[in-house]
C-alpha cells in the first residue's frame, strides 16, 4: 500500500528553513555576515553619492547657478595683467539680461600678520581691491564683524576670506575688544570682518579684501579690474556669455577667460564620487565571499544532518520536500543577512549624510535591489546542497549517520 504524500505549505517550508539558523545561531550569523557587508556596501555606495548630489543641488539652488566669472588672463610672455578698462563693470551692466555686476582686482601687495615677519615670509595670500557690492553677487556673507561699506571702505580696513582668516589666525571679530591688524605693504590695516566660506568664489576665500578707494590711495592700485562677477537671467546665460568678453575688454577680448563657478563646483563633486564604481566592485566581491560562505555552511549542514534526512525520507518525505527544506534554509539565511545589511546601509548612509549636512537620500531601488540580490544568492548558494541532500536514500543516510 502506497503511503500518501504529505504536502508542505509555505509556512511549513519557512519553519523548516529556520531550523538550521535556530539550532546553530553563531554559524548562521557568521555565514550571513558576508551577505550583510556586501548589501550594506551596495546601499552606502549608491546612497552617499545620491545624498551628495542632492546636497549640491540644494547648495547651488541657494547660491544661484546664474553666476558668470570673467577673468583677465596673464600674458605668458610679459607676465603682466592686461589693462582691462576701468569702465568694464559699467559696460557689462548695460547688457539687458545682466542683473548684478561686481569686480575685484589683484593689487599684488603682500600681507603679513605683523611688520615683524620678514617680507620673504609673507602669508602667500592675495590682496584684492573689492567693491562694496561684491557679497550679494558671489552669494557670500559675513561670518563675523562687517563688510566694506561707505563708512569704512576709503580707510585702511580689510575683510578676510575664510581661508585667509584661518591662515592669519584671525577667525572672529569680537565686539568691544581691541582692533586686530594685519600688515600690507608698508602700513597696518584694521580687520573689520571675516567672511564665511564662499563656494562659488574660492579665490575670495584665500584673499584679503581692501576697499577700492583704499587700495588706490595706500597700495598704488591702478584702478583696472582683473575679475568681474556677473549675475545673469538663468535663461540668458549662453547669450550673455558669448558677448561678455567683447563687452568687458573690446580691445583684446581674447585675453578674457569666462567660467561658470557652479559648473566647476559640480565637477569637483563628481571627482569626489569617482570611486563609486570601485566600491561597487568591492561590494560584489563581498557578496561573492558571502555566497561561498553560505554554500559551505549548507554543505556542512547536509553532512551533519544525514540522520535527520534519512528519518524524514523513511517517514515518507519526498526528494522535492528535502530539496525545498535545504533551499529554504539557504534563502532564509541570505535573506536575514540581506535585511541586516540593508538596515546597516541605510543607517550608514544617513549618518554620513548628516555629518556632512546633506539631506539623506536612500534610493528605494538600491534597498530593494540589495534584498533581491540576497534572495538570488540564497537560491544559487543552496541549489547544490539541496540537490545533494535530496539524492540521499533513507538507507544510505541512516547507515552513514
Amino acid at each position: 500500500m502506497t503511503r500518501p504524500t504529505v504536502r508542505l505549505g509555505p509556512a511549513d517550508i519557512i519553519r523548516l528553513g529556520l531550523l538550521g539558523p535556530r539550532t546553530r545561531p553563531l554559524r548562521a550569523a557568521l555565514s550571513a555576515l558576508g551577505i550583510s557587508i556586501g548589501i550594506a556596501t551596495m546601499i552606502v555606495v549608491v546612497g552617499i553619492p545620491a545624498s551628495g548630489q542632492q546636497g549640491l543641488a540644494d547648495q547651488l539652488s541657494a547660491l544661484g547657478t546664474n553666476l558668470l566669472r570673467a577673468e583677465a588672463a596673464i600674458d605668458q610672455q610679459s607676465q603682466k595683467m592686461p589693462p582691462v578698462p576701468e569702465s568694464a563693470s559699467a559696460m557689462v551692466a548695460r547688457i539687458p539680461p545682466v542683473q548684478q555686476v561686481s569686480e575685484v582686482a589683484n593689487t599684488h601687495a603682500q600681507v603679513r600678520r605683523s611688520h615683524a615677519i620678514p617680507a620673504a615670509q609673507s602669508s602667500g595670500l592675495t590682496v584684492l581691491a573689492a567693491k562694496n557690492d561684491l557679497l550679494p553677487v558671489i552669494g557670500a556673507h559675513v561670518a563675523s564683524g562687517t563688510y566694506l561699506n561707505a563708512a569704512n571702505a576709503a580707510f585702511p580696513t580689510v575683510v578676510l576670506g575664510a581661508v585667509a582668516a584661518t591662515r592669519l589666525g584671525i577667525t572672529a571679530i569680537a565686539p568691544g575688544q581691541p582692533s586686530l591688524e594685519v600688515w600690507i605693504g608698508s602700513r597696518t590695516f584694521t580687520v573689520v570682518g571675516v567672511l564665511a566660506p564662499s563656494p562659488l568664489a574660492p579665490e575670495v576665500e584665500r584673499s584679503v579684501l581692501v576697499g577700492w578707494d583704499a587700495a588706490r590711495h595706500w597700495l598704488g592700485f591702478d584702478d583696472h579690474p582683473s575679475v568681474l562677477y556677473v549675475r545673469v537671467q538663468e535663461s540668458q546665460i549662453d547669450p550673455v556669455r558669448s558677448v561678455l568678453a567683447n563687452t568687458m575688454f573690446p580691445q583684446n577680448p581674447g585675453r578674457i577667460v569666462i567660467s561658470r563657478p557652479s559648473e566647476a563646483l559640480a565637477a569637483k563633486r563628481l571627482t569626489e564620487t569617482a570611486f563609486s564604481g570601485l566600491f561597487l566592485g568591492l561590494a560584489g566581491v563581498a557578496l561573492l565571499v558571502g555566497a561561498v560562505g553560505v554554500a559551505n555552511t549548507m554543505i556542512v549542514s547536509v553532512l551533519e544532518r544525514k540522520r535527520d534526512i534519512g528519518l524524514r525520507r523513511a517517514l515518507g518525505a519526498t526528494r522535492r520536500q528535502i530539496r525545498g527544506q535545504f533551499l529554504a534554509e539557504s534563502v532564509m539565511l541570505c535573506l536575514m543577512g540581506g535585511l541586516v545589511g540593508a538596515v546597516a546601509g541605510v543607517v550608514g548612509t544617513a549618518g554620513y549624510a548628516m555629518s556632512r549636512n546633506w539631506p539623506a537620500v536612500i534610493p528605494a531601488a538600491s534597498v530593494a535591489g540589495g534584498i533581491s540580490a540576497a534572495l538570488v544568492i540564497g537560491v544559487l548558494a543552496g541549489v547544490h546542497p539541496a540537490v545533494r541532500a535530496s539524492r540521499l536514500s533513507p538507507i544510505e543516510a541512516l547507515a552513514a549517520a
